[in-house]
């Protein structure tokens, strides 16, 4: 794959540049108390809430489904040995329960991805019209609200339960397009893996932390409190993000002013007044599209995983309540580890200039995806060996996290202005 091209591509003469870096780049300023890694914590908490309200639904559905209705009606003969709970605490059991069957069950848990995906490309156009903050905000408010409401909808019907996380899933959608828009004009091209990798790096210990807690919830009070509980907290998380973050550094009304200028200088070429959009070389581009296909195989994995690893720890491996809160959500904190290692190794390599930005982001996305893809493959051949099952697939998950800082960030390195990126898409051919 093409990744990371533009002015990273190697000139004919095989000296090798680093992209997006200008002769001379001003010198750093502090990190700490600063407003780019103010926003970077704030998203890092959005994030996090974010991946808690789409994944909390795939820990409560297996509290909310009746014995009989469950997927080991289908799969008797290929489940393994039934665990014993090592904890004496009566579990509770005042949870209404559902008669959903192995179909219907699927697509509940696939009814967000159903709103996710017509959101995806109309986000990124939003956000050039409203700007993140706003976009980001709402659509995690509007994730967390209809959260609150996925008790009233399951006792409504499962009809109603599917639309209500599809409308999760249409708020959810333009997160990534908002907060790409905002890093745009906050991320200086030295900081950018750092700032990136911190931010979205919320999205996996959200996972980390709402699995097992779902878990727990549900054990000790009641499959409606893990809705209540994490949709009360994107509430209050849109509250401070709406009074604390500004669209870019010119408006934002706390930044330092040796900070402002710090941020603008260095991303003074990449910057650009242009109006429309240059679509038809954008899909003419060779590294648009090799971006567009690693998100695709990568999510594909991801995603099936993030939504059914507690079910097959539950049906398949039979763990109990609290050991599969817990074993669920060990892979997420080895990728989110990962993401943020990754962020800063990537950056040092960059800024030392001992691998150019186009040799880096291929590196780490290649680790990203030959490493997990080959033991989750090896998962598939271990039967009921339960230590190498959590095993391989949390080393399957945790290698994923380099990805971040590979084809994740690439975005920005190829396109940076549309002035520019005509000129960048010329020199790919």
């Amino acid at each position: 794959m093409r990744l990371a091209a533009g002015r990273d591509a190697e000139p004919e003469g095989g000296t090798d540049r680093t992209p997006l870096l200008g002769e001379s780049q001003p010198g750093p300023v502090p990190t700490c108390c600063s407003a780019r890694y103010n926003l970077a914590l704030l998203s890092f908490f959005g994030f996090f809430l974010l991946y808690a309200l789409r994944v909390n639904l795939s820990v409560a559905l297996v509290d909310m489904v009746e014995p009989d209705a469950s997927l080991t009606k289908n799969t008797s003969s290929k489940v393994c040995p039934e665990h014993s709970s090592t904890l004496d605490t009566p579990r509770n059991t005042t949870g209404k329960k559902y008669s959903w069957d192995a179909d219907t069950q699927g697509w509940i848990l696939g009814s967000f991805f159903y709103g996710y995906i017509f959101t995806q490309i109309p986000g990124g156009y939003l956000a050039r019209k409203i700007g993140g903050k706003l976009l980001l905000g709402f659509g995690i408010l509007g994730t967390a609200v209809f959260t609150l409401f996925t008790p009233i909808a399951a006792d409504l019907g499962v009809g109603y339960f599917i639309a209500v996380r599809a409308l999760e899933g249409l708020g959810e959608g333009v997160t990534f397009p908002a907060m790409h828009a905002m890093w745009s004009s906050w991320a200086p091209p030295l900081e950018r893996s750092k700032l990136l990798s911190i931010s979205y790096a919320g999205t996996q210990l959200g996972t980390v932390v709402s699995l097992p807690v779902s878990g727990l919830i549900c054990y000790y009070m009641n499959w409606i409190y893990v809705f209540y509980i994490f949709g009360a907290l994107g509430v209050l998380w849109f509250l401070f993000w709406i009074w604390l973050v500004s669209d870019s550094p010119e408006t934002h009304r706390r930044i330092s002013p040796t900070e402002r200028e710090y941020i603008l200088s260095s991303l003074k070429d990449q910057l650009s007044t242009q109006k429309s959009v240059p679509w038809v070389p954008m899909l003419k581009s060779c590294p648009l599209w090799a971006i567009v296909a690693a998100h695709f195989s990568y999510n594909w994995t991801f995603y099936t995983l993030l939504t059914l690893l507690p079910t097959y720890m539950k049906e398949i491996l039979r763990f109990d309540a609290q050991e599969n809160g817990v074993l669920s959500a060990l892979p997420y904190f080895g990728c989110w580890v990962f993401m943020i290692l990754s962020g800063q190794i990537a950056d040092y390599l960059r800024e030392k200039r001992n691998l150019s930005t186009v040799c880096v982001r291929k590196t780490f996305t290649v680790i990203g995806m030959i490493g997990p893809a080959v033991f989750l493959v090896a998962a598939g051949f271990i039967g009921c060996d339960y230590t190498l099952a959590v095993a391989f697939l949390t080393i399957s998950t945790t290698l994923g996290g380099f990805c971040t800082s590979g084809f994740g960030i690439n975005h920005l390195d190829i396109a940076p202005s549309h002035k520019e990126e005509r000129l960048r898409l010329k020199e790919v051919k």
